[in-house]
């Protein structure tokens, strides 16, 4: 287990803490509280937490230009304006299915967006994987449980995604021009007889995949042959997701939740549900803008 410096960045409290995202050209951190709805924002030189509530569950937010974001919700892609935070439908998603929501989300460097659902009770094999580009939507991957792990590297070339479910954090290669899959996925890191659960992921300029595992207590590095390289100690029991941040994209950021734990479990992990900074040495890269036209 490595040791790193782990330190608090926000201590709100989020009951689902998900889909980091760090925006260089304001040196924010977004990221959701995705049952409750909020999406929330600082800046990583300090300052007060902005919490913005959206009306409905939302979970991923990318970068359309400088006055507009991208943002996955239960009923799909809004476009939401950074100066008033008005949100507007652009591509629905499964609005017609109250039952599921949005989870794990992520940009291709072509601009693509890979959207994942998932039954709001994690309903087995109720959710999907999408792929957004220019206003097309097409479904990629069906009956999924909880769609999680979606990161690309950066030639575009290559794809990850995970049903957490499965233990199974899947490869396959990708179209650099257009984000979508080339071939057959195949096991990238079998993770069932590991504790915890594969959770989201961001993937460096070197290939390595740092993933959250939920349960786990731990941040895990895994080199581009899939071995594990390197394990960061978590002071929560369920970190969800990393995102790369800092003006070099040198540091990570862990958000966290506390969702399914009972009030004495929550005693015994005081900071479920906090975002923290790991302050370790890492080839980050920053999140391409999504295109929606």
């Amino acid at each position: 287990m490595s040791e790193a410096i782990v330190s608090v960045f926000s201590d709100h409290v989020c009951q689902l803490g998900e889909g980091p995202s760090y925006d260089p050209a304001t040196d924010t951190l977004y990221w959701f509280d995705i049952v409750n709805g909020q999406l929330l924002e600082k800046r990583l030189s300090g300052g007060a937490v902005k919490i913005h509530e959206l009306g409905q569950m939302a979970s991923a937010i990318a970068v359309v230009d400088d006055k507009r974001q991208l943002i996955a919700t239960e009923t799909g892609l809004h476009v939401r304006d950074v100066a008033t935070g008005k949100m507007t439908l652009h591509t629905a998603i499964e609005a017609d299915n109250p039952t599921t929501r949005s989870n794990d989300s992520r940009v291709h460097p072509c601009g693509a967006f890979w959207v994942g659902t998932m039954g709001k009770g994690e309903a087995k094999a109720a959710g999907s994987i999408y792929w957004f580009y220019k206003g097309e939507l097409r479904r990629l991957y069906s009956d999924i449980t909880v769609s999680n792990s979606i990161c690309f590297s950066e030639d575009g070339t290559v794809a990850h995604y995970t049903d957490t479910s499965t233990g199974l954090l899947m490869r396959v290669g990708c179209d650099p021009a257009t984000g979508l899959p080339a071939g057959e996925p195949k096991i990238f890191v079998d993770h069932r007889k590991a504790k915890g659960y594969i959770d989201g992921s961001v993937l460096d300029r070197d290939g390595v995949l740092w993933n959250a595992c939920w349960g786990g207590s731990v941040v895990e590095a895994y080199g581009p042959d899939g071995k594990l390289i390197r394990s960061v100690a978590m002071p929560v029991t369920q970190p969800s997701c990393p995102a790369f941040v800092g003006r070099n994209a040198d540091r990570l950021a862990v958000t966290s939740a506390w969702s399914g734990k009972d009030e004495k479990q929550r005693l015994l992990d005081p900071q479920a549900g906090m975002t923290f900074l790991l302050d370790i040495p890492v080839n980050g890269r920053f999140e391409p803008r999504v295109l929606i036209a």
